[in-house]
């Protein structure tokens, strides 16, 4: 599968030690890229051990993306052990949410402080790096929650809906020194942070109907959303910036009803 899509690329990678920034590392590794991850777990037993084999340089750091000193020393250091950055993935994230009078405020900030000022923290300490170096790609994980509703996601949605804006504005901000920046939208992923909520008992019923929501019948894999940010890090999308891609087997398309059943259309 890996063909040097990305031989001689220098890319930071948040949220690096499981779900998608895990698969991006793997897939980015193998395409030829140095990998520099920062993650509040300890890689360890996650997989990690296949990108230090597979990429020519990898660095790895603990820290929360809420820390702005960590995510200072995380560029400095990162930059010094790859010899350079030109590319970043915003991959680091939680879940959370609930009717807004019953969300604790604290709880708010945890989730908008990883999601949205995560992004916006590793960004800035690595953006100089980027256009230091000609330029380079940014590409965020935002998700189809921010792009419409989802009952009970209320601080989730905020964040990702933030998210999708920030990288609009970023595209504009850093088009003109030839640095991209887009976002992927997923749908429902196979990943720990998904498996936390619905894995839940008295979540069942719910997950079956979230998963047959998705047009093709099941959940993403995070190789698959890998996948489309490899696309949107590589050269193959260089008139590509300020898009959000949805990446969500069809759950945004629209909604099912039994018609393509009754059309012989069912499976």
């Amino acid at each position: 599968m890996a063909s040097g899509r990305l031989e001689g690329r220098k890319i930071f990678i948040t949220g690096a030690s499981s779900g998608i920034g895990l698969a991006t590392a793997q897939r980015f590794a193998a395409e030829g890229a140095s990998i520099a991850g920062f993650d509040v777990q300890d890689p360890l037993g996650t997989g990690w051990e296949e990108v230090s084999t597979a990429a020519p340089k990898s660095f790895f750091m603990r820290g929360d993306v809420r820390d702005e000193e960590a995510l200072v020393r995380f560029a400095a250091e990162g930059t010094a052990a790859l010899g350079g950055v030109d590319g970043l993935v915003n991959s680091a994230g939680v879940g959370g949410g609930g009717p807004v009078h019953l969300v604790d405020s604290e709880e708010w900030r945890r989730v908008i402080g990883v999601n949205l000022d995560g992004t916006f923290l590793a960004s800035k300490h690595t953006l100089p790096g980027i256009l230091e170096s000609g330029g380079g790609a940014v590409v965020n994980i935002a998700s189809v929650e921010g792009i419409e509703g989802f009952e009970g996601g209320s601080s989730y949605n905020a964040s990702k809906g933030g998210v999708i804006l920030l990288t609009r504005n970023m595209a504009m901000d850093y088009a003109r020194k030839g640095v991209r920046v887009n976002c992927v939208c997923p749908g429902f992923i196979e990943t720990p942070l998904a498996a936390e909520v619905l894995g839940m008992e008295e979540m069942r019923e719910i997950r079956d109907r979230i998963r047959d929501a998705h047009q093709l019948g099941r959940f993403g894999k995070p190789e698959e959303v890998a996948n489309a940010i490899l696309f949107l890090m590589s050269n193959e999308a260089s008139f590509v910036t300020g898009h959000a891609l949805v990446v969500d087997g069809g759950y945004t398309t629209g909604h099912r009803f039994g018609i393509s059943e009754m059309m012989g259309l069912g499976g």
